[in-house]
């Protein structure tokens, strides 16, 4: 193996005073690979400090570049049971994390083959596959939906097997009853939904009796019994107004304000694409649960908002999704990456929330657009919601309101 000295180029270095000793036939490309992925200088004078202690143990076990994957495994053992040769654990986690962008870069350039990863559910059971594509065919559900009934059906599959046709009325019902026990009244409903929603599939592709799901076991729950959870106004704009005035802070607030000014989910805004905003006429367009495509319109705050984070924050990144990671390595938001900005905000503004999530601010939307005198039907175009149930729980934010849903006794005058 070859010694070289890294260093970046002079003008990162003299930001960083990057300087260290690496291991590799191309390390100076590593470091430009660092870089092209979007981390800082101080990321990449830490990777490089750190790499060494996984490098070196590699060469004193004999192990060359060719196995790097064998090596990185056999590395993680040994620290997870000593600790590592030589190097405390916390030095042994960093170039561990050193040692996986190493490997990357390596398989990027070609240098080594990609490992291959562990064989997902759908390839264990290929009819898993079949169902999603035939939810989102048929039912028009979304990834986040299907993959909270993939782990459920997961379950099933380990527990009843997978063969549809040895299902039996009691055995299903047996494993809803049981996955159910521990869980609350909505989370059981989903369970009842996932497991329904295969049985379905099943029937009507002809791999087991066809209204089988009739044999699952609902769960009740008093119609319109809860009451959303939501942020007061001023709690909201605490929330916006404790966004940084810095790259981040101008991402984090203009996701901020689509979720409590527009009722958005976390999805819709990690799914807004530059082609979805319509600047001339000022509004959005968002696609929600069951493939609709709805027009809602961009208020000027929000879209100054989010067009002084394109112009001065987003980082240049040929990716169709407006909001991206800020951090390497650089790509697209997730749903979960939009929860987590909600959640960071209500930690650093310490306000105790209902919903530790994103969706506490739909709710907030909603009883915003209440107290500004709002009907419900209204509320719930925004919103798009599918039914006027949905909706209708808003009412109890408002007693005012709630004479639009009560109904009359039977042989009684209305209240």
């Amino acid at each position: 193996m070859l010694q070289t000295t890294l260093r970046p180029p002079a003008s990162k270095l003299s930001r960083a005073k990057l300087e260290g000793v690496l291991t590799s036939p191309d390390a100076e490309g590593f470091v430009g690979w660092l870089y092209q992925q979007g981390y800082r200088p101080s990321t990449v004078a830490e990777f490089l400090r750190s790499l060494p202690a996984w490098t070196d143990w590699m060469r004193a076990a004999g192990l060359s570049e060719t196995n790097v994957h064998a090596g990185f495994e056999a590395y993680k053992l040994q620290l997870s049971q000593h600790g590592g040769p030589r190097h405390g654990s916390n030095i042994g986690q960093r170039s561990l994390r050193a040692a996986s962008r190493f490997i990357r870069y390596l398989e990027d350039k070609g240098v080594v083959g990609r490992k291959e990863p562990p064989p997902s559910p759908i390839a264990a059971w290929p009819l898993l596959g079949e169902f999603r594509a035939w939810m989102r065919e048929h039912r028009g559900l979304t990834e986040p939906t299907l993959d909270v009934y993939q782990g459920i059906l997961i379950g099933l599959v380990e527990t009843v097997g997978i063969t549809p046709s040895s299902y039996t009325p009691e055995k299903l019902r047996n494993f809803v009853l049981q996955r159910a026990r521990s869980r609350s009244v909505e989370g059981a409903r989903t369970i009842v939904a996932a497991v329904r929603a295969l049985l379905r599939f099943l029937g009507a592709t002809g791999r087991c009796p066809a209204g089988l799901e009739y044999a699952i076991p609902g769960f009740a729950a008093w119609r319109l019994s809860s009451v959303p959870k939501f942020l007061g106004p001023v709690e909201v704009e605490q929330l916006i107004a404790s966004c940084a005035d810095d790259n981040i802070g101008r991402r984090n607030r203009a996701v901020l304000l689509l979720l409590a000014r527009l009722g958005l989910r976390a999805s819709d805004v990690a799914h807004l694409k530059f082609d979805d905003i319509d600047w001339c006429n000022g509004k959005i367009i968002v696609c929600g649960k069951g493939r609709h495509h709805e027009w809602l319109p961009l208020t000027q705050e929000v879209g100054d908002s989010i067009l002084l984070y394109i112009l001065y924050a987003r980082p240049p990144l040929p990716v169709p999704q407006v909001f991206t990671r800020a951090l390497a390595p650089l790509g697209p938001l997730s749903r979960l990456g939009i929860t987590e900005i909600v959640r960071t905000a209500l930690q650093r503004t310490g306000i105790k929330s209902p919903i530790n999530g994103a969706h506490v601010l739909r709710h907030s939307a909603a009883a915003a657009m209440l107290q500004q005198g709002m009907s419900l039907a209204g509320i719930g175009a925004v919103l798009r919601h599918r039914s006027s149930d949905t909706t209708a729980r808003y009412a109890k934010v408002d007693l005012r309101l709630l004479s639009e849903i009560t109904q009359p006794w039977p042989e009684g005058p209305s209240c």
